[in-house]
């Protein structure tokens, strides 16, 4: 029975040494990223409740609250949903944290056929590739520091 009731508290231990080395996200985060417009803002207000991760980002488009939001360690990731007319558009976001600052990379997923159907302008050209950063794109580091 005691070493049931020990096994029982190391395993409580361990889970409770995992969350407490969850990287301290909740703040404000804002990052500059290079697009076909020029120069953008992007604001990331997060919070870090345990492993999970809720929030929302601000940009251009407006403000959008993040889903499926995940901590593990250092690592976070979480998804941007967007709707552009009957289509729906995920953008799933994995970040790096270190001290002040995140280093995110973006990984784009079209709707099955693209936008607009089979052939739509969001289906890659033959050969092009559909990997991190969408069809044919590299992925992109964006790094948001930390102001609040």
């Amino acid at each position: 029975m005691k070493i049931k009731s020990l096994s029982i508290a190391a395993v409580l231990l361990a889970a409770t040494a995992t969350v407490a080395l969850a990287a301290d996200v909740t703040g404000k985060w804002v990052a500059q990223m290079q697009g076909r417009q020029g120069t953008t803002e992007i604001t990331f207000n997060l919070k870090a409740e345990g492993d999970t991760l809720t929030g929302n980002i601000t940009d251009a488009r407006g403000e959008t609250p993040i889903t499926e939001g995940k901590i593990e360690g250092d690592n976070i990731s979480f998804v941007i949903v967007r709707t552009f007319g009957e289509n729906e558009m995920k953008t799933l976001w994995k970040g790096v944290v270190s001290g002040d600052e995140i280093k995110f990379t973006r990984e784009f997923q079209m709707p099955p056929g693209g936008f607009g159907g089979q052939g739509g302008m969001g289906k890659p050209a033959p050969g092009a590739g559909g990997g991190p950063g969408g069809p044919g794109r590299k992925p992109q580091e964006i790094i948001a520091k930390k102001v609040q």
